[in-house]
């Protein structure tokens, strides 16, 4: 089985609380539970985290970077704003970046990504149905998925 990461930045901790008519009903250890049985049937080691600081994203990213682990990312916030989220996202060799709502259909500010020219692909709007087309990605380029 191949081991991906699955990255949340700031706030995704509050999933089902923060804005559920833009976010979801959903609870971020739902999510978390959902995604490893997601991955589990594509063939892949998922392992779920969150973080609201921009340090220990860092460090993930660049475990991802040392040990060639594909990551899912929700950099939330970040997305806007941390050139150093950028250029961590940069040094991993497949980042597929994952966005709940549909920033380009928000406020100004959300439409300004800083890190998405740096990862493989993005997926925005589709709620958190995105995260399993990003495990779907990673898994056939990966070859992990039987016939």
């Amino acid at each position: 089985m191949i081991r991906v990461l699955v990255l949340n930045g700031p706030n995704l901790g509050r999933l089902g609380v923060r804005q559920p008519e833009i976010y979801g009903a959903t609870t971020f250890p739902e999510l978390a539970e959902h995604l490893r049985e997601t991955g589990r049937a594509l063939g892949l080691d998922v392992d779920v985290r969150q973080t609201n600081h921009e340090g220990e994203m860092l460090d993930w990213l660049g475990e991802a970077a040392d040990e060639g682990l594909p990551v899912v990312l929700n950099p939330a916030a970040w997305s806007h704003t941390s050139i150093a989220i950028a250029d961590a996202v940069a040094q991993v060799e497949m980042v597929v970046e994952v966005h709940i709502s549909n920033v380009h259909a928000r406020e100004e500010f959300r439409k300004h990504l800083v890190v998405s020219p740096y990862a493989t692909g993005v997926i925005a709007g589709l709620g958190l149905g995105g995260y399993d087309l990003a495990l779907t990605h990673i898994a056939a380029t990966a070859d992990v998925v039987d016939g």
